[in-house]
């Protein structure tokens, strides 16, 4: 059944920022039934700028403008995220379907405040959380289910990052790092992935408990998080994020653990993982990602709002992520 009125998808885009050159918004074009028929950012010679390069012929400095824009039917929030909770109330209250950045929001509380007003106002809540369509990913939910691993015991995330020095000059411009754009720092940034992907492995994550701690103090936000963690489905896991780490010890891994097996992954890397199982040894699989990353996710949401297809990530999933990550940073050390 079809959520919008029109048989194609018109976007507009609040925010026409970095994650718009290639990872997102190119895409739309792209996608039968999908085009981008205005940009909004706040400086005008930014957006002019955008628009002419990626062929758009409307833009707007104002988000309410963009909003009402008649010819507007969906609205991409893609600014950070303090400003996400402001303008899916704009958006709904225009009566058009909201697909936000991630994380969704600075907090639990701003996310169930954002599924509230859009379910009031009966339009769609979707977020990118792309990891869920993109093609290394559904393999491995897809040995999962097949048993491949057995019945899964535990999961391990450990994300290590050096500590980037420029941002003891730059931390001003860098919203990643500030609390009051982000929620938190680079691990509101990169753990909602990695949770959400968990989340769509193993379903919701019933219990969490952490520590969180500011280390090096080159920014206000915390530098280094530990956590444990139960879902629903009886799995148990635990990560360990850290972004002060010297350069040899930088990692990116999370670990399947399962009684037949494990698999082993990079969330940002390739799109590649290894599989070792008792019976059959070691197998690596390699995927070719594509590059619009957004790709696959966005054309669900075209499907979804058409009628033709149905998009995994929601408000509803993408809320649980920032759940996880307010119980994981709560007791600070």
């Amino acid at each position: 059944m079809s959520k919008i009125q029109d048989t194609e998808v018109r976007w507009g885009i609040l925010g026409v920022g970095n994650v718009c050159e290639v990872k997102s918004a190119p895409a739309m074009n792209l996608i039968p039934n999908s085009k981008i028929v205005a940009v909004m950012r706040r400086s005008e010679e930014k957006v002019k700028d955008y628009a002419q390069r990626h062929g758009v012929s409307k833009w707007y400095t104002s988000a309410s403008d963009l909003i009402n824009d008649p010819e507007v039917n969906a609205i991409y929030i893609a600014t950070p995220p303090n400003a996400h909770l402001e303008l899916a109330k704009l958006a709904a209250a225009a009566g058009k379907p909201v697909y936000v950045e991630k994380p969704m929001a600075r907090t639990h509380a701003e996310c169930m405040e954002m599924i509230a007003v859009c379910e009031k106002a009966n339009v769609p809540l979707y977020v990118a959380y792309y990891r869920r369509e993109l093609p290394h990913f559904l393999k491995i939910k897809e040995l999962m289910t097949e048993g491949i691993l057995g019945e899964i015991r535990t999961v391990h995330i450990n994300l290590k990052q050096k500590l980037d020095a420029t941002l003891i000059t730059k931390v001003e411009t860098n919203w990643r790092v500030d609390p009051e754009l982000a929620g938190g720092g680079y691990f509101f940034d990169l753990a909602s992935h990695q949770l959400d992907l968990m989340d769509f492995f193993f379903g919701k994550i019933t219990h969490a408990t952490g520590f969180a701690s500011n280390q090096a103090k080159t920014y206000e936000a915390e530098d280094i998080v530990t956590g444990s963690f139960v879902f629903d489905s009886g799995v148990l896991g635990s990560g360990n994020w850290c972004f002060t780490t010297s350069s040899n010890a930088e990692l990116d891994e999370i670990t399947i653990y399962g009684s037949k097996g494990t698999i082993r992954f990079e969330t940002f890397g390739k799109g590649e993982f290894t599989l070792d199982t008792d019976e059959e040894g070691t197998e690596n699989f390699t995927f070719e990602l594509p590059k619009h990353i957004q790709q696959p996710l966005i054309k669900t949401i075209v499907g979804d709002l058409l009628g033709t297809d149905t998009c995994q990530s929601t408000g509803i999933s993408g809320a649980r992520a920032n759940w996880v990550m307010d119980q994981l940073v709560k007791k600070k050390v």
